[in-house]
Formats: structure tokens, C-alpha cells, sequence
């Protein structure tokens, strides 16, 4: 069977909920970095340049709209494996946007949609509790969703869709294992920093922990030790939840890392860890077929 016709079934096989017709507050992306983590840290600050690559904004076509989003890839004939980047709490900033093009230069089209585009701009906002009150609007059913339209704009766009991954930081951590319980074509996901545990909500009923005996798709990991925000016996909680469901999925713990030790533009960046996880994840993709 050819790419075109294995990326024709992906697409046929989507789930295409309604989400109703809310009209975008977002249209394009901001530029820089996000107010709220600025200045960055300049003497750890990673830069990729977009020699080889073709990079810049995009839109995804979604049932009430277009989705903005940020896409890297390589120049030249396709496809491309594919890679969703799940962003931080703090959005599409410009962290985010340089870990497509880190990606884009191992030969995948990766593809980061601003997937808080229906409640706000959070890169504009100043504080951490700010861009808390937006990110707590957005239902998990939305990002999912928007996720498949992501995935359906890369297969029509030189994406190979029999190569899909995922990967996430923050936020996107988390997000990252739920899409791993959710879509089914899905060949793996590496999540950095997510949270893995909490309260049942409308608009998000289920969290990691809740969806281990669901995964279609084995997750690598990434935590550090000392994040005072996810608890290494939740790290355990859900290790052990993945063995008894005789899952594939890996949870890697850096004993002294902090939260958020790959975000290289802030204190909490750990170079050691960060280009360990890096390598990892590089190890994880390529071992499960993406």
C-alpha cells in the first residue's frame, strides 16, 4: 500500500467531534517569548536556526475555524515522520517553536498548534496565575480534537502518518499521555514534566494515572526528582499502574532535576539532564518506528 493511501485511511479513521462555534480569540501566534518567563536566561539559550528547514506559521482547518500553529520541516521530497509538540503552559512561545526545528533537523515535520487559541493569549500575559485562569477553560475533549486536526493537516501536507508521534512538556506532559490513550494510529510519545495525577473535572475528567490500562501507545517519561509539583510517588503510582496492565511505557527519573530542566531559556534548565533526555527521546522514536 502507498503513503498516499495509508495517510487517505488515517485520515478517514479521525474522530471529528462537534466542539460547537466559539470563534478564535487567537489568529496568529505571538512572536518571542512568552511575557510571563521573560527575560530568558540568554548564557543557556538554545537557538535552531532554519538552515534545511522550512518553518513559520501555519493554520489547521478545525469545525469552527482555523487553528494557528507553528510547523518545521525538513526541505525537500517527503514524507516526513510526524511529531505533535505539545506546548507549555505558557503556550507557542518561542521555546517551543525552536524544539520543532530541533526536530526538524532529525528529519521530522513537527508540527505545535495553539491549542488555547479559543480562550486567550496567554504569551501576553505577565503572571503564572493569569495564564492559569485560561489554561483552566480548556477542556481535554478540545485539545484532543484539535491534536487529530493537527495530525490530519500533516498528513496532507508531506507528513507520513504511519510514522506519528507525540511529545510534551508541562502542560504538554500530561497531554501527552492522555492523546497516547486516545488515538489509536499513534506509534509513541515521550512526555516531559507532566502531571500524572489530580481531581476529576467536566473538563478534565481523566488525568494519566486514570488512562495506564489504555495506552495504545508506549510513553517514555521524563521527571525530575525534585519538582515540587509532581511527587515521585505519583511517578510510582503510575509505573505501577503501566506493569500491571503490561504496558511498554518507561518513566525515566532524574533524582536532582526540577521541574521543567529542558526549558533552557529559564533557571530550572539542567544541561546534563536535558541533553539526556533529549537523547532518549531521539532512542524512543526511532525504537518504535517514528
Amino acid at each position: 500500500m502507498s503513503e498516499l493511501l495509508i495517510g487517505a485511511d488515517f485520515l478517514a479513521d479521525l474522530p471529528r467531534p462537534s466542539l460547537g462555534r466559539r470563534g478564535f480569540l487567537v489568529n496568529i501566534l505571538g512572536a518571542g517569548f512568552a511575557l510571563a518567563v521573560r527575560p530568558v536566561r540568554a548564557e543557556t539559550l538554545i537557538a535552531t536556526d532554519t538552515d534545511g528547514l522550512i518553518a513559520g506559521e501555519v493554520k489547521i482547518p478545525v469545525g469552527d475555524g482555523e487553528l494557528p500553529a507553528y510547523r518545521s520541516v525538513p526541505k525537500g521530497a517527503g514524507p516526513h515522520p510526524v511529531i505533535l509538540v505539545v506546548q507549555e503552559i505558557f503556550g507557542v512561545h518561542e521555546h517551543i517553536k525552536d524544539i520543532t526545528r530541533r526536530l526538524a533537523k532529525l528529519g521530522y515535520l513537527a508540527i505545535a498548534p495553539e491549542l488555547y487559541a479559543r480562550q486567550g493569549d496567554v504569551s501576553a500575559l505577565a503572571g503564572i496565575d493569569e495564564i492559569r485562569k485560561v489554561v483552566a477553560k480548556v477542556p481535554d475533549a478540545q485539545v484532543l480534537a484539535d491534536l487529530d486536526a493537527a495530525v490530519a493537516w500533516a498528513g496532507n501536507n508531506g507528513g507520513d502518518l504511519a510514522r506519528l508521534g507525540i511529545t510534551g512538556f508541562c502542560w504538554g506532559g500530561r497531554i501527552t499521555w492522555l492523546y497516547a490513550a486516545h488515538q489509536p494510529k499513534l506509534k509513541a510519545g515521550v512526555a516531559w514534566y507532566g502531571r500524572v495525577k489530580g481531581e476529576a473535572s467536566a473538563l478534565n475528567p481523566k488525568h494519566p494515572l486514570d488512562v495506564a490500562a489504555e495506552l495504545k501507545a508506549p510513553v517514555l517519561g521524563l521527571y525530575g526528582g525534585q519538582d515540587q509539583g509532581i511527587p515521585v510517588d505519583t511517578l510510582e503510582e503510575l509505573r505501577a499502574a503501566i506493569r500491571a496492565a503490561g504496558g511498554q511505557s518507561e518513566i525515566h527519573i532524574y533524582p536532582n532535576a526540577p521541574h521543567a530542566f529542558y526549558a533552557d531559556y529559564r533557571p530550572s534548565y539542567r544541561q546534563e539532564e536535558a541533553e539526556d533526555g533529549w537523547r532518549r527521546l531521539q532512542a524512543w522514536f526511532k525504537a518504535h518506528g517514528v
